[in-house]
């Protein structure tokens, strides 16, 4: 089996714009973290608790294993975060129809409306930088 040739690619990166590209990745990921911050300790919430309630809105019914592989954190820590959700009525969880040990996990209205409210300050922040960028 043979492999294409390839040209090689007219924007070779260096060392330096790579270093670049990764302070402008860990910036921009910072400036969008801390824009939710004050929305999230108004109801004593931390960052965690976010990445939960964000990946439960994208995908209703998702089981926790799945949400647990997607943040990649300790069984432990993840049991904590939905606890607390759970708790303060945010997220729901329930038995799969086919499963009964997995549980499968779906944003309350309140935790949806919550959710919505985050994710429009971190929208309204990259829309901004785009449209600063431009093409």
């Amino acid at each position: 089996m043979t492999v294409p040739n390839r040209a090689a690619s007219a924007q070779f990166l260096r060392e330096t714009e790579i270093r670049r590209g990764f302070e402008l990745l860990y910036f921009g990921h910072s400036n969008l973290t801390r824009v939710t911050d004050a929305e999230l300790e108004a109801h004593k919430l931390g960052r965690a608790h976010y990445r939960a309630l964000y990946f439960i809105a994208r995908k209703p019914s998702l089981s926790v294993s799945e949400l647990l592989r997607l943040l990649a954190i300790t069984k432990q820590s993840l049991g904590r975060v939905l606890g607390e959700l759970s708790e303060r009525g945010l997220v729901e969880s329930r038995s799969d129809d086919r499963d009964a040990r997995r549980r499968l996990l779906k944003l309350t209205p309140e935790g949806a409306a919550l959710e919505s409210r985050l994710y429009q300050l971190v929208r309204e922040r990259l829309a901004k930088a785009y449209q600063t960028a431009g093409p």
